[in-house]
C-alpha cells in the first residue's frame, strides 16, 4: 500500500484548519529502543544483575520462545544497535507503547507517520493481510486511526541518515531529550521519510 492510499483518510482525521504537510508509512526501527510503559498487573521478574542479563540474552538467541526483556534489548543493541532513548513516560516511550501490539497479536498493521502544520501524529491502519487485494488495502486505509499525538514545538530535530547498512533512518529527537528512530523496506524509496523530516524541521 502507497503512503498515496492514506492521504484521504488523514485529511479526515485532523482538526479544522489543519493541513497535511507530509505523510510516510514506516514502521519503528529494530534494536535497543526507550524504557517500556509498565503493564499493569505483570511486573517484570528480576534479572538477576549483569550476569542475568547475559544469561537472559543467550537464551533469546537459543530459542525465541524463552522470552526475558533484559535478554531481548541485549539482543536487540548487539545485532541492531541503538534506536531509540528515553525514560518512561517521555515522548520516545509514549509513542513507542501506542504501537506496542498487545499481545497475543493476531493482526498485523502499518504505521503512518504525518506531519500537519501543527502537530506529529503517528497512525495505524486497520489490519493488513499478507496478500491483499485493492479492495482489501482500501478498507485497512479506511479504518486508520490516530494513536498518538504531539505538538511540532515537542520536536527539536528530525533527520534522515546512515545508521549501519541502512541509509534511510529517521531520527525523531524530542525536546524531553528522547529519541526514536523510524525505518522503510530497504528496496523502497526513502523520500517519504526525508519529507517527514523537512516538514518537523522547517517551522
Amino acid at each position: 500500500m502507497t503512503d498515496n492510499n492514506y492521504q484521504a483518510r488523514l485529511s479526515q482525521l485532523v482538526e479544522p484548519g489543519e493541513r497535511l504537510l507530509a505523510i510516510a508509512k514506516t514502521e519503528i526501527a529494530q534494536g535497543a529502543r526507550p524504557a517500556e510503559m509498565p503493564v499493569t498487573g505483570s511486573p517484570e521478574p528480576s534479572s538477576g544483575g549483569r550476569g542475568g542479563i547475559l544469561a537472559s540474552g543467550l537464551l533469546s538467541l537459543i530459542s525465541p520462545l524463552i522470552s526475558f526483556s533484559a535478554g531481548d534489548r541485549l539482543v536487540d543493541h548487539v545485532f541492531y544497535g541503538v534506536a531509540g532513548r528515553g525514560p518512561v513516560g517521555s515522548a520516545a516511550s509514549t509513542l513507542q507503547h501506542s504501537r506496542r501490539p498487545v499481545p497475543p497479536a493476531t493482526t498485523v498493521e502499518d504505521t503512518i507517520l504525518a506531519v500537519t502544520d501543527r502537530r506529529l501524529l503517528v497512525c495505524a491502519s486497520g489490519p493488513m493481510k499478507l496478500w491483499s487485494s485493492q479492495a482489501d488495502d482500501e478498507r485497512a486505509a479506511a479504518q486508520t486511526r490516530v494513536v498518538w499525538s504531539t505538538p511540532r514545538t515537542a520536536v527539536a530535530n528530525a533527520w534522515v541518515g546512515w545508521h549501519r547498512l541502512n541509509p534511510k533512518r529517521l531520527r525523531i529527537r524530542f525536546t524531553d531529550g528522547s529519541w526514536l528512530a523510524f525505518i522503510v523496506p530497504i528496496a523502497e524509496s526513502g523520500k517519504p521519510l526525508r519529507e517527514i523530516a523537512a516538514a518537523l524541521t522547517d517551522r
